[in-house]
């Protein structure tokens, strides 16, 4: 990666500015996973579906998460897409409302540019039978729908751990990120490392197939089932 392709990334990350218009015009650069259409159909196709089992379990996970810790339902966070484009991604709410003020006071048990405490204390009792059976994660599927995100790609980051990215880090950023991917899959909460999630994503940008996202997909069905790696 150029130096200017890198500083250019980098003012994407920090200000928001679509890198979609400038790139249109370069597709032959762009990974093809990003203009694949069979794979936007399936993006669509999945995020209706899973939108309406979403919907079909809303008002009861609302209260439940409202009444176990009163505030929002759902919980939106800025994360980085697509070559540093930013958006916010939205889940179902696990932590306390004030969780992001009470991070400091969370000891990070992760090694490199990622957050992560198996016993965080800010995740609340409704909260972690959601994050075990991943429900919390359903809402993104309107990030699918929209096309923010894709049913497969790389762990969306966000913005602060993008400012300390080098550029084998900055590599991960040239395909969507996805609700699930060869991290979720293959590893889930038992990754703790950042070079293994890298890893993970740059092996995945190389196998890129439709037929390979289908299969991440019903492993990842599988996975969630079996509850392993939960956090």
């Amino acid at each position: 990666m150029t130096t200017d392709s890198k500083a250019h990334l980098i003012f994407s990350a920090m200000t928001g500015f679509s890198a979609r218009t400038a790139a249109s015009k370069t597709t032959h650069s762009m990974h093809p996973s990003v203009y694949s259409q069979t794979k936007r159909a399936l993006d669509i196709l999945g995020a209706v579906v899973g939108l309406a089992i979403t919907a079909v379990i809303f008002i009861p996970v609302a209260v439940a998460i409202y009444c176990d810790n009163p505030g929002p339902i759902l919980y939106r966070q800025v994360r980085c897409g697509w070559r540093g484009q930013q958006f916010r991604i939205w889940k179902f709410r696990s932590m306390v409302a004030n969780a992001d003020q009470l991070k400091h006071t969370v000891q990070n048990q992760a090694s490199g540019h990622i957050f992560k405490n198996d016993s965080d204390p800010r995740i609340t009792r409704v909260g972690r039978f959601l994050r075990r059976t991943s429900l919390d994660e359903l809402p993104q599927f309107w990030n699918v729908l929209i096309g923010d995100m894709s049913l497969v790609g790389t762990r969306p980051p966000t913005v602060d751990e993008v400012k300390q990215y080098d550029n084998r880090h900055w590599q991960r950023l040239e395909v969507k990120p996805g609700m699930t991917g060869e991290w979720q899959a293959n590893g889930r909460s038992s990754v703790s490392d950042f070079e293994d999630i890298v890893t993970m994503d740059l092996r995945y940008m190389r196998r890129w197939s439709i037929a390979y996202d289908v299969q991440l997909i019903l492993k990842t069905i599988q996975v969630v089932l079996k509850r392993k790696g939960a956090c």
